[in-house]
């Protein structure tokens, strides 16, 4: 022990060992001591030294530490001196200030250290081991170890506990330790281990990170929590940014209705921290993104359905307008709503409707223009502006038409501030950055909707007083031409691109002013300078539309002639190589790679980004256009009009094969609607059955309880007449009432004979549609075979009902014959009555059925004549598609002609390439001039070949 207080402070007489010697004899007593308490005093000795005497600890005391952590698992307290001490010598100490070379070296040892300890993957497996411990002074050290290693050497790290058993698991629970300090370092450390690693990132939030950490939020005060709420934040933007499984699996667990309390901000949001700040901030960068333009539109449109349906959006939009936020949150909440609402119908439709809270209340659009056109406003406030409005328009016919409304003339309103007014406002300010913003804003109104570009060419604009109005389209060139800054330029050279574009009438307008054409081939004809290059390049851009939309409506500028001026004023290759600076510019590399405009500064804000979408579509053709002759032009119309010939044909032939199998598919309904009707009669025949039954039994049992009656009767004696009229009395109020249920089922039996006329009346109006629409016959026969059934069944039920009539007839006779004297009843008579009436009912329905049986054979002729129709309709059809076919087969072999007849030009020209070589051979004279033509023409004809 005296050896121990002399290392650890003692003083001892003679030379002092130097700090080297003194970690040499530390080490090898960790190695060789046998006493639990001498190893612990040597680590702790070795702890105290490790920040000093980094390299010399590193390198010696590695080995033996890690043997300590492997064999004395019981003592947590050796075992915490051995993980710090590890610790010391891996970690880059961040606080301590040193200058640059010092903390290079620094950084140096520790990636050095940390190679050297990961070399055998068992060590990282040792360290999870640790995690498991619950002692404070264990679980602690490791799991700051781990977090120091993976700072150092990330991916390879990741790759081991990637493979390790259990080993993410282990972390995750680090979120579940009641220690504060454990649970935060243990944030650190899944920090870095998520970095970069998607498989990690799956396992991660699969072990229900989401909701753990969403807890932990909501538990440290959402957005005015500390810097616990921050770390949690960053490792949620690890799991989600660029994860398509884990933003689907957020969105599934409906995680994203939980984010909706962390943006309720108060009436009074002056005095923010900085911390709220940043949490916020990162909030909203995680609404970002899960709606991302990066991610898959799918995925994208869910989740933006998500957030409106839980009202986050709605509570983004109370940021955007409320008063007090601070200017980055209010940017940041910008760019957040701009992409929530990108490509979605019914979030912009609710952007379009906020209004902000002044008097009188103006729409939200119209608020954040007014910020986008004033230069007082902070750079990157007018940029997210712009970026809302984009997104607001991004496949948005109807919100294009909105904004291109309020600058017509018949819906100007001159009490109030429109968006349009705005945008002319910002389009001739004398701000540069004012015009660009305002020349992309409407441009994008413009994109893709030929409507609005039409509509705009309405639009009048006053200029002095005294003077006629003049269009939008003619001021811009006017601004155009006076030579302003380049910003302003390229941006009126971009909307006038994307206004023309596709649009043969603007093409016209433009082209009407004789002024247009000559500036613009006199700005791409001169030499200037680095700067102008770009707009140079827009302007060959420019004339290049006007040649590829051209309708030759003009007579001075079809597109022949405007080819001839380039080819005399500017030249065909000069002009292709002014037309190729736009896309060799730095800006439009960095403006084509997102939608969102982020620019360093103003003066570097040139280019939009689905601007460079429109140049890379129009560049190849323009050069085509350019390139070709007017004969290749005719050659190709003529082609074109062919094809659109044989389009025509072969769509009148889809026509007619649609209407056919339309007919088809009708006829089939019909068929299946007769088919259920019938199933029904033969369920109501069914059931009338049962009930004719049902009436025979009661019949049956009438007879044989009359028959019973009257035997009693017979023997009676004559002379007492009294008592035999009093039975004949009861048995005639008897009879009434047994006459009385059999009306009442004459009653029943009307009913149901009505219900059969009301079927008969049916088919009879179905056979009268079946002839129309001529059904099948087979279905007919089927329908004619039920009917001569259902006629015999009636006329079974006539015979038994004059069966039932006879029988009531002689059970009357029966009673007169027993009574003395005495009258039938009236009842009686009127009974059979109605029995007549009954009988002669069911032989008018005999005869009517006879008649509807002579209409379904007349049907069934017609049928057979429909048949026929569509039977031949059917052979039209197939010689119709056997014509296509020839077409088709002839269209074939005009393009293999076209081909040889190219072929053959290419083998005739080398011919000449090799008489006029042979003639120079022999010195005779060869005009150059007609040699280079040759050459254009050869290669003019291979580019139509390719």
């Amino acid at each position: 022990m005296n050896f121990f207080r002399g290392v650890m402070g003692g003083q001892a007489a003679g030379p002092q060992p130097t700090g080297a010697e003194t970690i040499q004899k530390l080490c090898d007593r960790v190695a060789s001591s046998t006493l639990l308490e001498d190893r612990r005093d040597a680590v702790r000795a070795l702890k105290s030294l490790s920040k000093k005497y980094r390299m010399e600890v590193g390198t010696q005391a590695t080995d033996h530490l890690i043997n300590i952590l492997q064999t004395d698992r019981s003592d947590s307290e050796i075992l915490g001196y051995a993980l710090d001490t590890l610790y010391n010598i891996i970690c880059n100490d961040e606080e301590e200030e040193q200058d640059e070379t010092a903390q290079k070296q620094a950084d140096d040892l520790g990636t050095k250290f940390t190679e050297a300890f990961i070399q055998d993957p068992e060590h990282i497996t040792l360290l999870l081991t640790m995690l498991e411990e619950f002692d404070f002074h264990v679980r602690w050290p490791a799991v700051k170890l781990l977090t120091a290693l993976l700072r150092n050497q990330c991916v390879q790290l990741q790759s081991i506990i990637l493979v390790s058993p259990m080993g993410v698991s282990r972390l995750m629970d680090l979120l579940a330790d009641s220690r504060e300090v454990i649970r935060n370092d243990g944030l650190l450390l899944l920090q870095q281990l998520t970095k970069g690693n998607a498989a990690i990132q799956k396992i991660v939030a699969f072990e229900n990170a989401f909701e753990r950490l969403l807890d932990i939020i909501t538990e440290e005060g959402s957005s005015d929590g500390g810097i616990v709420v921050e770390d949690c934040l960053l490792l949620l933007r690890n799991l989600l940014k660029n994860n398509s499984s884990n933003q689907n699996f957020f969105k599934e667990g409906s995680f994203i209705q939980r984010m909706k309390p962390w943006f309720e901000v108060g009436d009074d949001n002056s005095g923010w921290s900085a911390q709220k700040v940043t949490n916020l901030h990162l909030m909203l960068q995680l609404v970002r993104v899960m709606v991302s333009p990066v991610n898959s539109p799918g995925a994208t449109a869910s989740c933006q359905k998500s957030m409106y349906q839980c009202g986050l959006l709605q509570q983004l939009c109370t940021i955007l307008m409320a008063t007090g936020v601070p200017a980055d949150i209010l940017t940041e909440t910008i760019n957040t709503v701009s992409e929530v609402i990108r490509g979605s119908q019914v979030n912009q439709d609710y952007f379009a409707s906020v209004n902000a809270p002044s008097n009188p209340p103006r729409p939200a659009i119209v608020v954040l223009l007014m910020s986008m056109v004033n230069e007082r406003q902070p750079f990157v406030l007018r940029c997210a502006v712009l970026y809302c409005f984009q997104c607001f328009l991004y496949k948005n016919q109807k919100g294009q038409g909105e904004i291109v409304a309020t600058l017509l003339p018949s819906t100007i309103d001159a009490n109030s501030i429109s968006a349009g007014q705005l945008l002319c406002g910002g389009l001739f300010s004398a701000d540069s950055l004012s015009n660009w913003c305002a020349s992309v804003a409407l441009a994008h109104a413009l994109q893709d909707n030929l409507t609005q570009k039409e509509q705009l060419l309405r639009v009048q604009l006053a200029t002095s007083l005294g003077k006629p109005p003049v269009s939008l389209l003619q001021q811009c060139t006017n601004i155009l031409s006076q030579g302003s800054k380049v910003q302003t330029r390229v941006g009126l050279l971009m909307l006038l691109c994307t206004w023309i574009n596709n649009c043969p009438i603007a093409v016209t307008h433009f082209l009407h002013n004789q002024e247009n054409v000559p500036f613009l081939t006199a700005q791409i004809s001169e030499n200037l300078g680095e700067d102008e290059r770009l707009v140079q390049g827009l302007c060959a851009l420019l004339l290049g539309i006007c040649i590829y939309y051209n309708d030759n409506s003009l007579e001075n500028y079809t597109k022949e002639k405007l080819k001839q001026l380039i080819e005399k004023r500017i030249g065909k290759e000069n002009f292709v190589e002014k037309l190729g600076f736009v896309t060799k510019h730095e800006l439009y590399s960095r403006a084509a790679q997102k939608p969102q405009p982020v620019f360093p500064a103003p003066d570097q804000m040139l280019f939009d980004h689905e601007f460079t979408k429109l140049v890379k579509e129009l560049e190849g053709v323009i050069t085509k256009a350019v390139h070709k002759s007017s004969e290749d032009e005719k050659k190709e119309e003529e082609v074109k009009k062919t094809l659109e010939q044989h389009d025509n044909i072969v769509t009148q032939y889809k026509e007619l094969i649609r209407e056919q199998d339309a007919k088809i598919q009708e006829l089939k309904e019909q068929v299946s609607s007769m088919t259920t009707q019938n199933e029904q009669m033969q369920t109501t025949m069914a059931q009338q059955l049962s009930q004719i039954q049902q009436h025979k039994d009661q019949y049956n049992l009438l007879k044989l309880k009359l028959g019973k009656e009257n035997p009693s009767h017979a023997n009676n004696s004559l002379g007492d007449s009294a008592h035999v009229n009093g039975m004949q009395t009861e048995k005639a109020t008897q009879l009434q009432e047994e006459m009385e249920e059999l009306r009442g089922q004459h009653a029943l039996l009307q009913t149901q004979l009505g219900e059969k006329d009301a079927i008969i009346d049916s088919l009879r109006s179905e056979g009268s549609q079946s002839a129309d629409g001529a059904t099948g016959g087979s279905d007919d026969t089927e329908l004619l075979k039920e009917l001569e059934l259902l006629r015999s069944q009636v006329q079974t039920q006539a015979a038994e009902i004059t069966q039932l009539k006879s029988d009531n007839e002689n059970l009357l006779r029966g009673a007169e014959t027993e009574s003395t004297g005495a009258a039938p009843s009236g009842d009686f008579l009127s009974d059979a009555t109605k029995m007549a009436e009954l009988e002669s009912r069911l032989a008018a329905q005999t005869s009517e059925m006879e008649r509807l049986k002579e209409e379904f054979q007349g049907l069934t002729e017609s049928r057979a004549q429909l048949e026929q129709q569509a039977a031949s309709a059917t052979s039209s059809a197939a010689i119709l598609q056997t014509e296509m076919a020839k077409l088709e087969v002839d269209l074939q072999d005009s393009k293999k002609e076209q081909d040889d007849l190219l072929v053959l030009l290419a083998d005739q020209d080398q011919k000449i390439q090799s008489l006029r070589q042979r003639l120079k051979d022999l010195g005779e004279m060869v005009d150059d001039e007609d040699e280079l033509d040759t050459r254009d023409q050869t290669d003019e004809d291979d580019e139509d070949e390719d």
